[in-house]
């Protein structure tokens, strides 16, 4: 009698302790627990693509808390998540849906951020979805008629590039042309090296040189900034001239001086113009007189 008790004292506690563990392995699986005290966030998202209540929700890879509360709102979707008391969000903190294994499992991935400011829980916060394989096989199914096309290029390219290789003339083109090239080649190298000690004078011929020159102007680097100096101020001097002589021009153009009076004074040019012609009426009186019986003068003298 004692030993039945004893067996079913042991069968008992086996029983508890198995229940214990599946509440335990429950609770974690489906997100639940006593504690009360956990973070409540609310997270805007364009598209959840299959996230549910209870998935999980990471922070820099860590599970943090889980997905309590999905709902529309218009476009947009409202996800509410439950954290851990002790996740400590910033004001640039990042809010991502991913793909949680390759069944195609969903969770939320959090980045904390690294600012001053604390994260606002009263408020949403908006957040994206990066994509997965469905998502992936969708974006390939809108392009493969392109892909379909480019594939079809490729297959010609292809096909011509391997006739153009098996064209015997080409190859053989192309063989003469490497042939050339290793000919040419050969030769540059044998000419470098039978002309190698005339190479190597000339260049410590140009090193002279240069060390010469430079020699040169160091000796007579006060002779060049002097010539220099000099030149600047000839130029200069040049400059104001040529000012002052545009100066000149304008004021004579403008009559501002008694050369501009003089050259363009109309009635002054007229005057000249007169006494001119009289000058060449008199002048051909003289010579007429001079010709015949001589100067005649025949003037009233009161």
């Amino acid at each position: 009698m004692k030993e039945e008790q004893r067996t079913e004292i042991k069968v008992g506690i086996t029983v508890l302790i198995g229940i214990i563990i599946f509440i335990w392995v429950f609770s974690w699986a489906k997100n639940i627990s006593i504690n009360s005290e956990k973070k409540n966030l609310n997270i805007i998202f364009d598209s959840v693509a299959g996230l549910e209540n209870g998935d999980v929700v990471t922070v820099n890879g860590v599970r943090q808390g889980y997905v309590d509360k999905i709902n529309n709102q218009g476009n947009l979707v409202l996800v509410n998540v439950k954290l851990n008391p002790n996740v400590d969000l910033r004001k640039d903190a990042t809010f991502s849906i991913m793909m949680l294994d390759l069944m195609g499992g969903k969770k939320i991935e959090i980045n904390p951020g690294i600012s001053n400011e604390k994260l606002d829980y009263s408020i949403s916060h908006r957040g994206k979805f990066i994509g997965d394989i469905s998502t992936a096989m969708s974006m390939l199914s809108s392009v493969q008629s392109d892909l379909v096309d480019v594939i079809r290029e490729v297959k010609v390219t292809l096909k011509n590039t391997n006739e153009l290789l098996g064209n015997k003339n080409f190859s053989n083109d192309i063989k003469v042309s490497v042939n050339n090239l290793n000919r040419l080649t050969k030769e540059i190298s044998d000419l470098i090296i039978s002309n190698r000690e005339n190479i190597h004078n000339l260049i410590l011929e140009t090193e002279k040189t240069a060390s010469s020159f430079n020699n040169f102007y160091e000796k007579n680097q006060n002779i060049f900034n002097e010539t220099l100096d000099q030149t600047k101020k000839a130029i200069s001097s040049s400059n104001e001239l040529l000012k002052k002589l545009n100066t000149f021009f304008d004021e004579t153009k403008e009559q501002k001086n008694n050369i501009g009076k003089v050259i363009y004074n109309q009635k002054l040019i007229d005057d000249l113009q007169i006494n001119l012609e009289q000058l060449k009426e008199l002048t051909r009186i003289l010579i007429e007189q001079l010709k015949g019986k001589g100067i005649n003068v025949d003037a009233n003298i009161f």
